[in-house]
């Protein structure tokens, strides 16, 4: 799935000023545009039907009809997804109700967030990875055991990577970045003052930064050159990262798994090297 949304807002520092008014039209109405055809759109943004379909190429899709096909299967993600927000756990809920409600959001996070992956940023991805010099992984909070997870899957292919627990550690890091290096910044919010500031280092050093965060505008996906998205199934402000946990951890799985199989046969040979016998207890 192309996100429409994301493609739109990464496009329009380069668009014409003509480019710049439809898309902002698409940006602050998207209701409307979804229901509107290209000649009623070209009327509400006073460019020619030719130049919508040229700026639908130019943002990777083949026409105005998948553009708005895309934007309108997006919409009823978000707002699957705010529905999503509301149900959370009462007081008077029981133990098998809980069990329920988490299990079932967790599911439901997967499975909006599998349908946010744009393939081509996906392989874009790892192909950055594999080039690079080191991997530099960043997060804070709930964020940071996903960076962990991360961390460990890489180690095991002896891929070299970077991670601090401490945020000034995890700021250094970012200063000791070069243009070799790639940037894996994890935060579901994209608010995340640390990783903002982190963010605008690796900027100005010039290092590629894939994000994975939210399908909502913020600061690190402004900033970010690639973005792998999850379903924004969870309130900002909210007692605890569970869905949101489950939908990162997945995204590192689904990065991962790519990455291994770009190289598989020797990356094969690499576990066999890094496997760490159990010992055997015969226990019976």
């Amino acid at each position: 799935m192309k996100s429409v949304i994301v493609k739109l807002r990464d496009y329009i520092d380069k668009a014409s000023e003509t480019e710049r008014t439809i898309i902002e039209y698409i940006l602050r109405s998207p209701d409307s545009a979804v229901e509107s055809n290209i000649y009623r759109l070209s009327e509400n943004t006073f460019a020619s039907p030719s130049t919508i379909i040229r700026l639908c190429k130019k943002v990777g899709f083949n026409g105005y009809k998948e553009l708005i096909h895309a934007l309108l299967y997006e919409l009823a993600i978000i707002r699957s997804a705010d529905e999503e927000k509301v149900k959370n756990i009462d007081k008077e809920d029981s133990l098998e109700k809980i069990v329920e409600k988490v299990t079932l959001k967790s599911i439901t996070s997967l499975e909006k967030s599998q349908k946010l992956i744009d393939i081509n940023v996906l392989k874009d991805c790892v192909d950055i990875l594999d080039s690079s010099r080191n991997i530099c992984l960043f997060g804070v909070g709930a964020s940071l055991l996903v960076a962990k997870d991360a961390y460990l899957k890489f180690l095991r292919i002896n891929k070299s990577c970077h991670l601090n627990d401490d945020f000034h550690a995890q700021l250094l890091e970012a200063k000791n970045m070069d243009k070799n290096d790639v940037a894996i910044i994890i935060s579901y919010s994209g608010f995340t003052e640390e990783m903002i500031k982190c963010a605008n280092i690796v900027k100005e050093i010039g290092a590629p930064i894939i994000a994975i965060t939210r399908l909502e505008e913020s600061p690190i996906s402004n900033i970010a050159d690639y973005k792998l998205l999850v379903a924004p199934t969870e309130l900002v402000f909210r007692e605890g990262a569970i869905s949101s946990r489950i939908a990162q951890l997945n995204i590192i799985d689904i990065l991962y798994t790519a990455f291994v199989n770009k190289h598989y046969d020797s990356n094969v040979k690499q576990f066999n090297r890094t496997h760490i016998q159990k010992p055997n207890l015969n226990l019976k």
